[in-house]
């Protein structure tokens, strides 16, 4: 059974990107199922660190990006989410390539959800792990 309330595909989400951090960073959606979307980022100049790694806060962007898009499908129109906070553990460098994040829910509750996000290389091996904490907020009356 699917967690989605609101109707997207890929092609909707890669409209969303245009004009921000995502279109620069070269964050594409490129797979959803019935409980994660998954976005690919790739490892070169824009995205390194002055070592010529991919850098820490790209990865938290990507993390960020999926868990925050993927919270908002998640609820009902008229509610809207924010990250409340995020956490990341770096445990590979990559110079260059592309790492594909993966987020899913631990918690979808009212007010607060919790999405874990996995970054992998192409040959699935583990570059960073997240978990973004969400706010649900609905528009005052």
């Amino acid at each position: 059974m699917s967690i989605w309330k609101r109707e997207f595909d890929l092609a909707t989400l890669n409209a969303t990107s245009k004009n921000t951090l995502i279109e620069h960073l070269n964050i594409e959606y490129c797979n959803i199922t019935e409980n994660s979307i998954s976005a690919t980022m790739p490892v070169c100049s824009f995205t390194h660190q002055p070592l010529g790694m991919l850098h820490g806060g790209a990865s938290v962007v990507l993390a960020e990006t999926l868990g925050s898009v993927a919270a908002n499908m998640c609820v009902e129109d008229g509610a809207f989410c924010v990250g409340l906070d995020i956490n990341a553990n770096h445990v590979r460098a990559m110079k260059s390539g592309t790492v594909i994040g993966t987020t899913s829910p631990i918690h979808l509750g009212v007010s607060t959800q919790v999405w874990q996000i996995e970054i992998t290389d192409e040959q699935q091996r583990l570059v960073c792990t997240s978990r973004l904490t969400i706010a649900v907020k609905r528009p005052k009356k």
